[in-house]
This record gives structure tokens, C-alpha cells and sequence, in this order.
């Protein structure tokens, strides 16, 4: 019999904030991936070491993490291989996902490679609007709002297209994106009260007016209400 294929959502970045189920699975499953950085353990083994125990199987999947991307296919088509095989040999396999694995996961370029060949369980995670918005204590929607995610990623267009019939949102993947989402939204009149939310749930999170903001990292996204 196949080993089972797991997704674990891990959280934002704060270790305690994974759920009950993350950190048992965490204990009693024998092998773990994850992807990271060339060199190093990357953020989601970073969050969840608390919560592994030595002598496990792992699999770091070794991204270069340029804009392009050039290098994700392969990382991933490798890694499912490498994860296929301990599957075949009966052994269940957690792949850590910062956040939640379906939303904007990591975990999806695996989950398609290998859905059809072995069972998959995922464990929902609290996902990095939830935990922003929670930091910020600033509601994301109440009654019938809607709310609209949106990746800086998109041109302006689109993303003015997306805000304009939201009554919030959760613009996600910002930073070298900043300059350009803060001048279109001044020019739609939202940049007063959008909040920007960096590294949210860390020791070195930072939640400040986006219009006094100048830089943003890649984990960072800006919560608008209208």
C-alpha cells in the first residue's frame, strides 16, 4: 500500500500558531519537504522546528526564488519524483506550506504532480491575510462585504478593475511591486487608511500607514478598506 501524501499549512511565522493536527502530524510523520532557499532551512522549516523531532527523512526543495522562476518547474518536478518514491515505499510523506496549501501554497505544484498516483490529505493553515488583519486588528469584511484578493503581480488594470466594486482587500505579494500600488492607490483615493502588514505574527513584524511606507519584503501585503 502507498504512503498518503499530506499538505501541511503551517502559518504565518509564528510557531504557535500552528494548529493541534499540524503539530501531531509533524511528530508522527516519517518523511518531510519543504521548499528553501539555495543555502539554508528556508521560512516554513524555520516556523515548524519547533515541532520536529530528530530523525525524520527531509526534503528540502531548493529554489533559487528569483522573480522569473525559471528554476520552479524543475525544483518541484524533481522533488515530486523524490517524494513519489518514498510514497511508493509505503511512507507518508507532509509537505510544509507556509500558511494555508491551497491558498497562493507552495504545496500546489506538488499536489499537481502527484494527486493522481497517490491519496492526499491537506491541513488547512491560517494563511497570512487572516493573520495580518488579525495583527493590524482591522476586519477584512462583516455581513455581505466583499472582499478581493489580489496579487501586486497583476498590472494596474487589473488590479483597479478588481478593487473598484470590493469593499475591502488583501493585496498580496507587494514588495519591489510598492511603489507602484501605492500611486494607483492614491489615485483612487484609498491610500489613506490602507495599512501595510510586513512579516505579520513575527518578532519583526512591522504594521504601519502604507503611505508612510518606502520599502516592503516580499512577505508583506497591504489591507485597503473603503
Amino acid at each position: 500500500m502507498s504512503g498518503t501524501l499530506w499538505g501541511i499549512g503551517i502559518g504565518p511565522g509564528d510557531p504557535d500558531l500552528l494548529t493541534v493536527k499540524a503539530i501531531r502530524l509533524l511528530g508522527a510523520l516519517p518523511v518531510l519537504a519543504w521548499p528553501a532557499p539555495l543555502d539554508g532551512d528556508g521560512m516554513a522549516r524555520t516556523i515548524a522546528s519547533p515541532h520536529i523531532p530528530a530523525g525524520k527523512i527531509e526534503i528540502p526543495i531548493r529554489l533559487s526564488f528569483r522573480p522569473e522562476r525559471d528554476d520552479t518547474d524543475q525544483a518541484y518536478g524533481n522533488a515530486a519524483e523524490t517524494i513519489a518514491g518514498h510514497l511508493d515505499a509505503g511512507r507518508d510523506v507532509g509537505v510544509l506550506c507556509e500558511g494555508d496549501p491551497l491558498f497562493f501554497g507552495s504545496f500546489i505544484y506538488v499536489l499537481d504532480r502527484l494527486r493522481q498516483r497517490f491519496p492526499v490529505q491537506v491541513v488547512p493553515g491560517i494563511s497570512s491575510p487572516m493573520a495580518a488583519a488579525a495583527m493590524a486588528v482591522k476586519p477584512l469584511s462583516l455581513l455581505d462585504d466583499a472582499v478581493a484578493i489580489i496579487p501586486a503581480t497583476r498590472n494596474d488594470e487589473q488590479i483597479r478593475a478588481m478593487l473598484e466594486p470590493a469593499d475591502s482587500a488583501v493585496i498580496m505579494k507587494v514588495g519591489r511591486h510598492l511603489s507602484r500600488v501605492k500611486a494607483l492607490l492614491a489615485d483612487m483615493g484609498l491610500l489613506d487608511g490602507a495599512v501595510a502588514v510586513e512579516r505579520a505574527t513575527l518578532a519583526d513584524q512591522r504594521i504601519l500607514p502604507l503611505a508612510e511606507i518606502s520599502s516592503l519584503s516580499y512577505f508583506s501585503l497591504i489591507l485597503v478598506h473603503k
